[in-house]
C-alpha cells in the first residue's frame, strides 16, 4: 500500500488538539444514549491538555495528557469491572492513580484489565489477576470484585464479556445472534463494596483484582506500545516484534492454534517485518506494518477482521469465524492507502490513514463505527469528519475516540 499526502504538511496546517468520541459511553453522557456521529469530549482535568488517545475498556474512555498522566472518564458503578479498572471517573476526565514517578506514553484497556507503557519502555498492568502474567504489585487492593454469573448458553474455559449493560449482543443487521453459537459462557462481574470485601476476603491473595504492577520481560526488551483485549494482551517492542499472552480460543494470540499463552510470547509469523502498531478486541487482533499494511487475526463473528465475511454467512461453523495466524487485509477501500493508526473495540476496528482519514468496520449496535447508523460493516468504511484531520484513534468496547487537529 502506498501512502497519499504528507503527515508533515498536515502538521503545518493543524491548530488545536481535540478529542472526539462516538458510540456508547454511558458514564460520560447524562442521557446515556449512544452517539452515532463524532462529538467533542470535555477538556482534561485542570492543568492538563490532550496529548493522545488510548484504547478504552468496557464503558470508559482513556487518553494521555501532555504531562504524561493517564486520563480516564466515563466509568459507572453499574458496568462491573470498569469501575475498578478506570479509577471511578465519570463525566469529567481525570488522572488515573498510577505511581507518580512514571510518565505514560501508551495505554489500553480490555474487558477486565488495563495495560500501559512508560517512557522508559516498562509495562504496567492491572485489573483481573488472571490477565496479569507476573510482576510487582504497587499498593494494596482496596476493592474486591465478586462474579455474578449470567449464563446465556455459551460454553468456554474462559470468561468473556458482558455485551451491554442491559442485554447480550446480537447482530445489529438482523443476523444470527452471537449467543446461539454455543461457544462461550458470558458472565457479569460487578464491583462489591469494601465491606463485602472485608467479609469475603481474609487476605490480599483472595481478591480477584490487582492494582498496577510491573510486568516481567526478558532482559533488554523495551516495549513501545500495548493493546488489551477481552482476555489477551499485545505488546510491541521498540524493535518491531509482537508479543502476545492470554486467552487464545479464537487464535487472537496469532500462534496458529487456539491455545492460551500464559506468558509474553513472540508472534513468529510476523517476524521479519517491522510492525508499528497493535490493537486487540474481545476476540480479535490487528497489526499494522511500517509499510502501512494491515494484518488481522482472531474472531470474525461481526466482520471485525474486515475481510468481507462474518457470522451472517457462516453462522454454525466456528472455523470460518476465526483466523489463527496473521493475514494481510486486502480491502478495496484501503487499496493504495497507507494505514498509520489502528484500534479495536469489542467487535469493531478503526484505522487512520496517512492522510488523516478514518475507516471503521465490524459491530455497530451502538453507533461505534461513526457512520450515522447502527448497521454492521464487514469491510473498512470511511467516517466523515469535517474541518479536521485525524491524528490517532482509540476504541472502547462500545465507543470510539479520535484525536484530531483543526485545519484552516
Amino acid at each position: 500500500m502506498n501512502g497519499e499526502g504528507s503527515e508533515a504538511a498536515l502538521e503545518m496546517v493543524a491548530k488545536d488538539r481535540l478529542v472526539y468520541m462516538w458510540g456508547y459511553l454511558p458514564g460520560a453522557l447524562p442521557q446515556r444514549t449512544p452517539l452515532l456521529t463524532p462529538v467533542l469530549a470535555r477538556v482534561p482535568a485542570p492543568g492538563h491538555s490532550w496529548r493522545d488517545v488510548c484504547g478504552g475498556g468496557c464503558g470508559f474512555a482513556m487518553a494521555i495528557s501532555d504531562s504524561g498522566k493517564l486520563i480516564t472518564w466515563g466509568s459507572t458503578d453499574d458496568l462491573g469491572q470498569s469501575y475498578v479498572t478506570s479509577g471511578k471517573h465519570g463525566e469529567t476526565p481525570e488522572p488515573f492513580p498510577l505511581p507518580p514517578e512514571v510518565s505514560i506514553v501508551k495505554a489500553a484497556a480490555g474487558w477486565a484489565h488495563c495495560v500501559s507503557v512508560t517512557e522508559r519502555g516498562e509495562v504496567y498492568t492491572w485489573g483481573w489477576k488472571e490477565c496479569i502474567p507476573s510482576g510487582k504489585v504497587f499498593g494494596e487492593p482496596s476493592t474486591g470484585v465478586s462474579p455474578e454469573k449470567d449464563v446465556t448458553g455459551r460454553q468456554s474455559s474462559f470468561v468473556t464479556e458482558q455485551v451491554s449493560p442491559r442485554s447480550q449482543g446480537s447482530k445489529s443487521t438482523g443476523g444470527t445472534a452471537s449467543s446461539t453459537s454455543g461457544e462461550e459462557t458470558t458472565k457479569r462481574r460487578r464491583v462489591s463494596s469494601a465491606k463485602q470485601t472485608a467479609e469475603t476476603s481474609s487476605s490480599g491473595d483472595d481478591v480477584l483484582t490487582a492494582l498496577p504492577c510491573l510486568v516481567t520481560l526478558n532482559p533488554g526488551v523495551r516495549i513501545a506500545s500495548v493493546a488489551a483485549g477481552g482476555r489477551h494482551t499485545l505488546a510491541l517492542s521498540d524493535a518491531g516484534a509482537v508479543l502476545a499472552f492470554g486467552w487464545g480460543l479464537y487464535g487472537q494470540c496469532g500462534q496458529g492454534s487456539t491455545d492460551d499463552e500464559l506468558s509474553p510470547t513472540c508472534v513468529s509469523s510476523l517476524l521479519g517485518m517491522q510492525i508499528e502498531g497493535v490493537a486487540a478486541g474481545l476476540w480479535h487482533t490487528v497489526c499494522i506494518s511500517a509499510d502501512g499494511d494491515v494484518y488481522a487475526f482472531g474472531g470474525n463473528q461481526f466482520g471485525q477482521l474486515g475481510t468481507g465475511t462474518d457470522q451472517a454467512e457462516f453462522p454454525l461453523c466456528l472455523e470460518f469465524l476465526r483466523q489463527t495466524i496473521p493475514r494481510l487485509l486486502d480491502a478495496p477501500s484501503l487499496e493504495n492507502v497507507s494505514v498509520k493508526r489502528i484500534s479495536c473495540g469489542a467487535r469493531h476496528t478503526a484505522t487512520i490513514t496517512e492522510n488523516g482519514k478514518v475507516f471503521c468496520w465490524g459491530w455497530n449496535k451502538y453507533g461505534q463505527l461513526g457512520l450515522g447508523d447502527v448497521i454492521d460493516r464487514n469491510i473498512p468504511t470511511e467516517v466523515t469528519m469535517e474541518g479536521c484531520v485525524a491524528k490517532n484513534v482509540a476504541c472502547g468496547w462500545w465507543h470510539t475516540l479520535v484525536l484530531a487537529e483543526s485545519i484552516t
